[in-house]
């Protein structure tokens, strides 16, 4: 069985470990990618962290891009050669979430600890999210790559597999903001700025990003916030009203603090919706008044993955790169290699960082 370098978590909490696993080839639907970049999600550290409990040991990492090494019997459409985007999001195409076009939240559950890793030993390795992309290369279900031109570097290609497409997606598909709306985004890092970047695609008329720190509303600015509030003043949805002449049409909770999500109400106007972004810890708790969003009619909406399809997504975020009408290069805050891994995931949890990638040769 051949091996490849993988990056593994063995406590929860603890520094991850480069070391040698087993990574056995692709079969049926599944496709082998030789990768070229990953980057570093906060749900990835979430996960290391023990946040959301999940077995050990474990190989995390899944926003990532590479080209296609080798492929399934029963693979089609795909070739080896092909540049691919590589996502969490693995669809069955057949339960009814899948048949109506929600594969992000397909029925059919993964059970990662059967999946194409082991240990150097052939002892049981957790793929974690369907992906287990802290490493060399990946086996992955068809369902979960995109084909994407080479023109878009491993780097660029990499950050559409979840943050661009969660931010970019909670916009337009799980809120569906129209033109002329009024967005508030709270926290502008790497899912932030591409919220605020697809409000500015929907053509919102005044997007305020809120943030704890002025550098990153600087950088918001830069991605198309209108306006930037520290949330170290007091009371900042008094200061977004001032600013939007009264609440906002939608307010997106781009970080997984339950303090957020207990003011993020008072930003809105009548009729308008929070939307869920951020992940909070299994066992925290928001408080908010129900009787007051029932009375102005106001929503409660969960976006997980910005409700994606990929095979429709991807290439029209793809398209708009190309065009440059959408940043990601930008995106990029530093490139590691793979045994600098901590290094990196230490630099991401200080909060300056918006994407930090782990690049491979």
């Amino acid at each position: 069985m051949p091996k490849i370098k993988a990056a593994v978590a063995h406590e929860f909490g603890k520094p991850l470990k480069v070391e040698d696993v087993i990574l056995r080839s692709p079969v049926n639907n599944e496709v082998e990618v030789t990768l070229g970049a990953v980057a570093i999600c906060h749900s990835d550290i979430s996960y290391m962290e023990g946040a959301w409990g999940g077995f050990l040991p474990a190989v995390y990492g899944h926003e990532a891009s590479g080209k296609i090494s080798n492929i399934g019997d029963n693979v089609e459409g795909l070739a080896i050669g092909d540049r691919v985007v590589v996502t969490l999001i693995r669809s069955c195409g057949n339960c009814m979430n899948c048949k109506q076009g929600q594969p992000t939240i397909c029925m059919t559950e993964y059970d990662g600890t059967n999946g194409p890793l082991k240990t150097s030993r052939g002892g049981t390795l957790m793929q974690a999210m369907a992906c287990g992309a802290f490493a060399e290369k990946v086996v992955v279900d068809k369902s979960q790559i995109v084909k994407v031109s080479s023109k878009i570097s491993y780097e660029a290609a990499a950050l559409m597999a979840c943050g661009v497409i969660t931010g970019i997606g909670a916009v337009v598909n799980a809120a569906k903001i129209k033109a002329g709306q009024d967005v508030i985004v709270i926290g502008a890092g790497g899912v932030g700025l591409n919220a605020i970047q697809g409000a500015r695609l929907a053509g919102a008329r005044r997007i305020i990003a809120v943030d704890l720190s002025e550098e990153k509303l600087n950088i918001a600015a830069e991605f198309g916030a209108t306006d930037g509030i520290l949330a170290s003043k007091g009371s900042p949805w008094k200061l977004a009203k001032e600013k939007l002449g009264g609440g906002a049409d939608a307010v997106f909770v781009s970080v997984g603090a339950v303090s957020v999500y207990d003011t993020a109400p008072l930003y809105l106007a009548q009729g308008g919706q929070i939307v869920m972004l951020g992940m909070t810890k299994t066992n925290e708790l928001a408080t908010f008044k129900p009787v007051n969003l029932a009375a102005a009619s106001q929503k409660l909406v969960g976006s997980k993955m910005g409700d994606t399809v990929i095979e429709r997504d991807i290439p029209w975020i793809a398209d708009l790169y190309l065009q440059n009408r959408l940043k990601l290069d930008e995106l990029i805050s530093k490139k590691w290699k793979l045994d600098q891994i901590n290094e990196a995931i230490f630099d991401t949890k200080s909060g300056s960082a918006k994407r930090n990638l782990i690049v491979f040769n």
